[in-house]
């Protein structure tokens, strides 16, 4: 296979771990700390989770390794949506459990969660491994979002683990996928498998973090390339001059990823969710906030800017949510398919009026067509809108435009405004992990062989110290239950890892906050470039700006 010059520079790179996992797998000892409860609903969790709530938080530091040596034969699963890094966790995991014996072996599940249910798996070697190392995506083994759950599947699930001696189940994933190694953990260990279970904290979303897990992986990577992409954009406008770039970006429930891409580029608008539903603002009321930063720009000769949509920004606005839970009650049992038997649009629309409030159809009726028509396409397999796929970037830029036109009538406002859409997701999902997420990732999958080795089940593997260099990084492990509290899933209440929002009180957030009203109106842009891995230090080895800012620094 052909590999690019790049790829075969970084299959040399050997990424670097924290200070005290240097020394060996021998001189690895636990120091434990305070026993740890859930951060709500405790008697529900430590009711649906008995053998594995409650557990103390762990560090390693250096000393005498006290572990029982055995054999280990180990499974890790790739689950959920990419993340730059996922390749050096199994690296890391890889490297970790051969040092400590020739004999241990490390099995990958196919395909996500599904492998482990369906027994599809390949055994690792160096020869394989080293093909990987360094290197973007999951496509090492693959991924899947299919959830243990059912009494099948977590007795096919322990068939496979009997069949080919598992010792523990290595799980990278997200909240959800985290969620279900803890469902897995407690299974196995209520039928004394032996099996322990491990997560690691991925996404690129930003939105698994806490008090104790700083960062997910491949956020790092993943807002900068878009951070990449949105200056080059920021520098064609302010060469062009003459268009308004609309740039929605991922990051699903969340506004992370918005706000680190703007931290990164200072561009003229950036939306937040969770300040829009803080403040209960309408559409309209965001709409005329850019349209205002659009007229003063304007009136200095600027008819040009960015203005960054995170991906769910609709959910937070809260009539906007009132419109969308409406049309899921509208087309709820067998009225979608009358909905979709109607021969016109003009018919459709009589029917949609008719079944919404008054208040309702009002914010139905300042979407533009295009938008309106999407809310009743696409449904997810519980027959609601799939709020992700609304093309939000779209929407402001025309209900801009409209309130524009209203200035324009009144003779308030009388510039340019052209636009141009982009949507930047798939495009950091995979992308060459930065060195801090190829350092990152290969301690969190080193680092989950020690708690593996020390018999630690239900845990998810955890570094912290992130803005510090990584001979400072420290290891350890904390129970997933820790994380958990209980939301309203579909009709039922379901132990979940709490999300993390943006916080309007977190640094990140004020320094933002206290910049955003001149950058909406000068041409402050910042340019940060392609990932850079090889030079100094404070180039290349740089997180993101979201934690130096939460650290301080």
């Amino acid at each position: 296979m052909d590999i690019s010059p790049l790829q075969k520079e970084r299959l040399q790179y050997q990424p670097k771990l924290p200070g005290m996992l240097r020394d060996g797998i021998t001189n690895i000892t636990v120091e434990e700390g305070e026993e740890t409860q859930s951060v709500a609903d405790q008697d529900k969790i430590r009711a649906l989770f008995p053998h594995t709530y409650g557990k103390k938080e762990i560090t390693f530091v250096k000393g005498a390794n006290t572990s029982a040596g055995k054999r280990q034969v180990v499974g890790v699963i790739l689950s959920g949506g990419q993340a730059p890094g996922g390749h050096n966790v199994i690296s890391g995991l890889y490297d970790a459990l051969k040092a400590s014996g020739k004999d241990n072996v490390l099995l990958g599940f196919k395909g996500g969660p599904s492998g482990l249910v369906d027994d599809e798996c390949v055994e690792f070697t160096d020869e394989f491994i080293d093909a990987y190392r360094n290197t973007g995506g999951f496509d090492i083994i693959g991924s899947g979002r299919t959830k243990i759950e059912t009494p099948e599947q977590f007795a096919a699930a322990e068939a496979t683990a009997k069949r080919h001696g598992l010792t523990a189940v290595v799980i990278i994933g997200g909240d959800d996928s985290n969620t279900n190694a803890a469902v897995l953990a407690e299974y196995f260990a209520a039928h004394e498998t032996g099996v322990q279970v491990i997560g690691c904290p991925k996404t690129i979303d930003g939105d698994l973090k806490n008090d104790d897990i700083e960062c997910s992986f491949g956020f790092d990577t993943a807002t900068k390339t878009y951070s990449e992409l949105i200056g080059n954009i920021e520098r064609d406008a302010n060469s062009a001059k003459k268009y308004w770039h609309f740039i929605k970006v991922m990051g699903r429930s969340a506004s992370h990823v918005a706000l680190e891409c703007a931290l990164e580029t200072q561009p003229n608008i950036c939306l937040i969710g969770e300040e829009a539903a803080a403040k209960k603002l309408s559409l309209s009321q965001i709409a005329d906030q850019i349209a205002d930063s659009v007229a003063k720009r304007a009136a200095n000769g600027d008819n040009f800017g960015v203005a960054i949509i995170p991906e769910g920004i609709v959910e937070f606005v809260p009539e906007f949510g009132t419109l969308i839970a409406e049309i899921n009650e509208l087309l709820a049992g067998g009225k979608a398919e009358a909905f979709n038997q109607l021969p016109s649009w003009t018919e459709k629309k009589e029917f949609i009026r008719s079944g919404l409030s008054k208040e309702s159809y009002a914010v139905f009726e300042i979407l533009p067509e295009g938008i309106e028509q999407q809310l009743f396409l696409e449904r997810d397999p519980h027959g609601n809108v799939q709020v992700s796929l609304i093309e939000s970037e779209k929407l402001f830029a025309e209900l801009v435009n409209h309130k524009l036109e209203e200035r324009r009538k009144a003779g308030t406002y009388n510039g340019s405004f052209k636009t141009q859409h982009h949507f930047f997701g798939y495009e950091g999902r995979c992308a060459f992990p930065s060195n801090f997420d190829a350092d990152y990732c290969y301690s969190l999958g080193y680092n989950a062989f020690m708690l593996i080795q020390y018999g630690f089940n239900g845990y998810l593997s955890k570094i912290s110290n992130l803005s510090k260099p990584a001979a400072e990084w420290a290891a350890g492990g904390m129970p997933i239950t820790k994380m958990m509290n209980m939301e309203r899933r579909n009709g039922e209440d379901k132990p979940v890892i709490r999300k993390a929002l943006v916080e309007l009180d977190g640094k990140p957030f004020r320094y933002f906050a206290a910049h955003r009203d001149a950058w909406a109106v000068e041409t402050d842009y910042t340019y940060p470039g392609a990932i850079q891995y090889y030079g100094p230090s404070d180039v290349c080895d740089l997180t993101t700006k979201t934690l130096a800012l939460e650290k301080g620094e």
